[in-house]
């Protein structure tokens, strides 16, 4: 990206922290456990504590992956941060200069959280027209038209969101769209993985013998998360041969500068990211398809990719 985009991040911090929770633990199980109530705690003897340390949200991952677009000129965090579960999160976001916006619940536990922040995001651009890319980091299909209005605005778009529980809606109104779980260091997830499913076992009698299995899921769960997923290979494997052929549709000649072609993958699928499925490059990709593609460096070394 250019040195002069300006970045601004806007986080559902609710949303995240609940969407990781389920995640890791199972759909519905941040209701049933109540964790709002808890603060996380790995040596903590509270249970619901130690789990919500296993589900931690890594805030750094997030801005540092908004950072790759350009300048973070500011970054708002909404949730309701007397909740201890949230609370546990403020000395992590101050020192990331994230700004924190309260927002107590008006009804049950709803804090309309979704309408401030899209709110403040428009209001945003208009006093700060040198803002050239929005982050959304939350799956809500709430942030639909936040998205579209924000494209429309000529601004580019980045949504991140928590495997199993973003708005498909939401991941095409974005240029782009990245699960959090991808955005991890050293880690490399599947970014099509369905929640894990609240499976029941039989209780133990001896406290520590359920802490322990408790922590075995969540580490299975992981393990199970991080292998490659097949059907998203061939997903992805399929979009290559469409990115391809538009870029033949278009009049250009039989080769295509890879970039040019990932470039119309993300088009054509904001989720596609080279990493989640193995690659250590784009180039690492397509060299795997040899059977559906042939390859070719340039003296600059750039490679041209043309279909067989």
């Amino acid at each position: 990206m250019a040195d002069t985009a300006r970045v601004a991040v806007y986080i559902d911090f609710d949303n995240m922290v609940i969407s990781r929770y389920d995640d890791v633990h199972g759909s519905g199980r941040w209701r049933r456990d109540d964790a709002r109530k808890h603060t996380p705690s790995v040596g903590s003897g509270d249970e619901v504590a130690r789990k919500l340390a296993e589900a931690e949200v890594d805030l750094g991952a997030i801005i540092d992956y908004a950072s790759s677009f350009g300048t973070v000129a500011l970054t708002r965090a909404y949730a309701d941060w007397s909740v201890p579960a949230n609370a546990a999160y403020r000395r992590q976001l101050t020192d990331r200069a994230v700004d924190l916006v309260q927002l107590f619940a008006t009804s049950g536990t709803k804090n309309g959280g979704d309408i401030r922040l899209s709110i403040d995001a428009i209001d945003d651009l208009f006093q700060h027209a040198d803002i050239t890319h929005v982050v959304v980091v939350g799956g809500d299909s709430d942030y639909i038209a936040l998205a579209q209005r924000c494209k429309r605005m000529g601004r580019y778009v980045i949504g991140i969101g928590v495997a199993g529980s973003t708005s498909r809606a939401l991941v095409a109104a974005c240029d782009d769209f990245s699960i959090y779980s991808d955005l991890l260091p050293g880690v490399e997830y599947d970014t099509d993985a369905d929640p894990v499913a609240d499976t029941p076992r039989e209780p133990d009698t001896d406290d520590k013998d359920d802490a322990r299995a408790t922590t075995k899921a969540a580490s299975k769960k992981t393990a199970q998360s991080r292998k490659p997923n097949k059907g998203k290979a061939a997903q992805a494997s399929t979009l290559l041969r469409r990115a391809i052929q538009v870029g033949l549709e278009k009049g250009d000649d039989g080769w295509q500068h890879s970039s040019s072609i990932k470039s119309q993958m993300q088009r054509l699928d904001s989720t596609f990211k080279e990493k989640s499925l193995g690659f250590s490059s784009f180039r690492a990709f397509v060299e795997d398809h040899g059977d559906m593609v042939e390859t070719r460096l340039l003296d600059n070394g750039q490679m041209e990719v043309r279909l067989r």
